[in-house]
């Protein structure tokens, strides 16, 4: 078993103790000597050097510096300056002149970078044993493939070698080796984090993924990371939650169908699933799940393959490949050189095939917030890839494929070990932008999975149940109407990086109103005398300064913004009603919020 596990509060608490990073700097050294496993890194920034950049850090602010002396490893497809990226292809390597945009956010947040890992060659492969180079060997089991093609990275970090690690994710390899070595997996939104500096493989599908002990800490380095690339043709400015924020009230939970449970026929990783779930229903205050078919979900993912997609990755390397096949690994080959027997019109007939199927996959969004899948059917062994490369490889894919071909974000989070003590976990989907969800309910989850940090000494920390509050740069907004979570026009609050913090009822001064007019129906709340009132129902939602100008310029009289006091003693920004709005209006206090009124119209 590891040294303790380096968490970023752990190791900014042992700074402001007056640790320096020097030290911590010689600790990872010492540490991945005494792994003594090859196949981890491909290139280690020298000792000498690592420490250089450790005594050149500025002062200790981890407020400036939310990175500030935490050892951190990158995936060799990712360009560091003055380090050949290999792409786990030694023929292939090349020397960045410069460093990816995402790593250098990283540096300059702090962070102290110390190697580059191997993979599955060309980040084709979810097994981890497609390498010129040593094979990682599982940090859990070395019987068993340490998954790919992020491999190294995830090894790594569940050694505690570093506190998090960079992958990439094009078919499930930021979250295949996070389950298969007992640690978090974060797979963001596509075109948050900037792939400029990173060798593709699939362009349209890729994104930098980031493995961790925690979810805090993969969230942090997520935060770090995330922003607008000009450079990077597919770059998006999505509205990213400043930090996971608390579970909203009535959050939909769906889980596979029984014709959508696919274990490989392996029950010990059917049973800790099941375990799991239960778990998670605690978690998130006993949500019955809704079982969900994801047969459209399964057609997505054989495109990412048997369709026209393997034909990104020929282009990704197509002067190579057709200059030098035999520099490449057979298996590497014989699955990218597929793309040659397709056509310009099978791309188009791919196309339109996702097309059809994402409309039927978008369906179930509208059932559920999240989808909770196995990240794996079952564990595979070494002897397995020997035996056949191709199908235990496609098996690990089941429940990742469909992701980035569906524009969805993910989380993988350790889950219930199986009865024979390999770890099993679990991976939270929901549609793009929903990174903060996924984080807040993967932080509540982990603890209550597991005991340890990968296979360090480290216990998973506690979530914490502080009282969620705006950072600094965000407004507290309180809603009471139609913006509530699960109502029509929640999307307004989303839609500008809003997230959800609280519940909570006014203080006994307001009365709510359903104003004359519409449909659709709208709520007014008004200020009264104290004590004259009633409590009501708000959510408390934290959005940017930015995002609450566009919302006000929307609101039309009589609402209007104000100050509202609420009854956990804060007083956020929220909706008010002039009182000349009530003319015609409804006192429909007694209802005690606005979705009981709703659901009372409706006869629920």
């Amino acid at each position: 078993m590891s040294d303790p596990f380096p968490t970023i509060a752990q190791l900014h608490a042992a700074y402001a103790d007056g640790l320096s990073p020097k030290q911590t700097v010689a600790d990872v050294y010492r540490r991945i000597a005494g792994i003594d496993d090859p196949g981890i890194f491909i290139a280690l920034v020298p000792e000498d050097a690592a420490r250089t950049a450790a005594e050149a850090l500025p002062p200790f602010d981890p407020a400036v510096y939310p990175l500030w002396g935490i050892p951190f490893a990158v995936k060799d497809n990712i360009d560091v300056a003055g380090i050949p990226t290999t792409a786990a292809c030694p023929a292939f390597a090349y020397t960045p002149p410069e460093t990816a945009f995402a790593v250098r956010k990283l540096l300059d947040a702090g962070a102290i970078l110390i190697g580059k890992t191997n993979l599955d060659q060309f980040a084709t492969g979810l097994v981890g044993v497609r390498s010129p180079y040593p094979i990682p060997r599982n940090a859990i089991d070395a019987r068993y493939v340490p998954g790919g093609s992020s491999s190294g990275s995830a090894v790594a970090v569940s050694h505690g070698l570093v506190t998090f690690a960079l992958g990439t994710d094009t078919a499930g390899s930021g979250r295949v080796p996070a389950g298969l070595n007992n640690i978090v997996g974060l797979k963001p939104s596509l075109g948050s984090v900037s792939t400029s500096g990173v060798a593709p493989a699939c362009r349209t599908l890729d994104t930098i993924s980031v493995f961790a002990g925690t979810v805090a800490d993969a969230d942090c380095a997520f935060r770090v990371m995330a922003g607008f690339d000009a450079k990077d043709a597919y770059s998006r400015s999505l509205p990213i939650a400043a930090q996971p924020g608390a579970l909203p009230p009535g959050l939909c939970i769906g889980v596979p169908d029984s014709n959508s449970r696919r274990f490989g026929g392996d029950a010990l990783s059917e049973n800790a699933f099941d375990a799991t779930l239960e778990i998670l229903a605690s978690a998130t205050k006993g949500q019955v799940p809704e079982t969900i078919d994801m047969t459209p979900m399964f057609d997505v993912a054989t495109l990412l393959y048997t369709g026209p997609w393997v034909a990104e990755r020929y282009q990704a390397i197509r002067q190579f490949i057709e200059a030098t096949p035999e520099q490449m690994h057979p298996t590497t080959r014989t699955t990218i050189s597929g793309a040659t027997r397709m056509s310009a019109a099978d791309a188009f007939a791919g196309i339109y095939k996702l097309a059809e199927l994402r409309r039927a996959a978008d369906a179930i969004w509208s059932q559920i917030d999240v989808l909770v899948v196995p990240t794996y059917p079952r564990p595979r062994t070494v002897v397995d890839l020997e035996a056949d490369p191709i199908a235990p490889n496609s098996e690990l894919g089941t429940y990742t494929n469909f992701v980035n071909l569906l524009d969805l974000c993910a989380l993988a989070v350790p889950g219930t070990s199986r009865a024979d003590g390999f770890p099993s976990g679990v991976t939270l989907i929901a549609p793009r932008g929903k990174d903060g969800l996924l984080a807040a309910i993967g932080a509540r989850l982990h603890p209550l999975t597991q005991k340890r940090l990968g296979v360090s000494r480290t216990p998973v920390p506690a979530a914490r149940n502080n009282l969620p509050r705006a950072l600094p740069g965000e407004i507290e907004l309180a809603v009471v109407g139609a913006h509530l979570s699960g109502m029509p026009l929640n999307h307004e609050l989303a839609g500008r990086g809003a997230r959800f913090l609280r519940a909570c009822d006014t203080q006994p001064d307001y009365k709510l109103y359903a104003l004359a007019g519409g449909p659709p129906a709208r709520p007014g709340l008004l200020r009264v005398a104290d004590g004259t009132g009633s409590r009501i129902a708000t959510e408390v939602w934290a959005i940017s300064a930015e995002g609450l100008g566009e919302l006000m310029a929307g609101v039309p009289a009589p609402l209007g913004i104000g100050t509202t006091r609420l009854s956990d003693g804060t007083s956020p920004k929220g909706f008010i009603v002039e009182a000349e709005g009530l003319v015609g209006a409804k006192d429909v206090s007694d209802f005690g919020g606005w979705r009981n009124y709703i659901a009372n119209l409706a006869g629920r």
